[in-house]
């Protein structure tokens, strides 16, 4: 493996910047890559088997382009796909994402945890797994979140319509007493400000990007693969419109960037 291989990432959309943020905040030494499939956002709702052959795409792709490790930056496609990509490259380490209900479930002191997502994310097997395993004592409510990905895709973090779409999916869970809330989509971090305008102090607002950021460190390391940098510019790629993408990454990645177009 060449000094010079990178860790390649992708998601439906630019949600996943979240998580690239976190990787490259905890291993500054890594080239990172980046796929936003934004030509077929949301993943959510899409069928299993469309999803999943956009991964092995996508994969095939980051691999042709050098990267030793995946990150599937999105639950959805983490629930679909990521087990087929681990059989395909057994020898690739490669990290997935799922809703933090195992540390909402330590963290809450009312014994409620909301659960914002995509309704691809809390209709899945593994969703239900994880609360068969992790929520035991503690009740859980989800709430499907459709238009959040949209409007965070058109870079509107902070608008009225973002903002009341929101609202109409965070009250009902405070007002069933939740006091912690777990952000089941890459996407909604960047809706973290808003949210903290919207709800008490006292709600704690979860995700996984961190732990994802920490778990690529750990394989990396196992496989001797960690790089001792400099790092190279993140690569972007986007199967949507290039340009719109551009436009908001100084939003979300909190610098200028160009972006490609992917090869569909």
């Amino acid at each position: 493996m060449p000094e010079a291989a990178t860790i390649g990432v992708f998601d439906s959309g630019v949600g996943g910047l979240s998580v690239l943020r976190e990787i490259r905040s905890l291993l500054p030494g890594e080239s990172l890559l980046y796929v936003a499939d934004s030509g077929h956002v949301p993943y959510g709702e899409k069928s299993a088997d469309f999803i999943r052959e956009r991964s092995h795409r996508i994969a095939e792709f980051l691999l042709e382009q050098g990267a030793k490790a995946l990150v599937l930056a999105c639950n959805t496609a983490t629930v679909a796909a990521v087990a087929d990509l681990r059989e395909r490259y057994p020898q690739l380490p490669i990290v997935g994402m799922e809703p933090a209900v195992k540390p909402a479930a330590a963290a809450t002191r009312s014994g409620v945890v909301g659960v914002l997502a995509t309704t691809g994310t809390l209709k899945s097997a593994k969703f239900a797994a994880l609360l068969d395993r992790f929520a035991g004592d503690v009740r859980v409510i989800t709430q499907p979140c459709p238009g959040l990905v949209e409007r965070i895709e058109a870079g509107d973090l902070m608008g009225a319509d973002t903002r009341a779409l929101l609202s109409g999916y965070v009250q009902p869970l405070l007002a069933e007493g939740c006091d912690t809330l777990i952000l089941g989509c890459t996407h909604y971090p960047f809706l973290r400000p808003l949210l903290q305008q919207m709800v008490p102090d006292s709600i704690s607002l979860i995700d996984t990007g961190a732990a994802v950021a920490r778990q690529v460190q750990r394989l990396l390391e196992a496989g001797e693969l960690l790089a001792e940098g400099p790092a190279e510019p993140c690569r972007f790629w986007s199967s949507g419109d290039p340009a719109a993408m551009q436009e908001i990454l100084p939003i979300l990645w909190d610098e200028s960037a160009g972006v490609d177009k992917f090869p569909n």
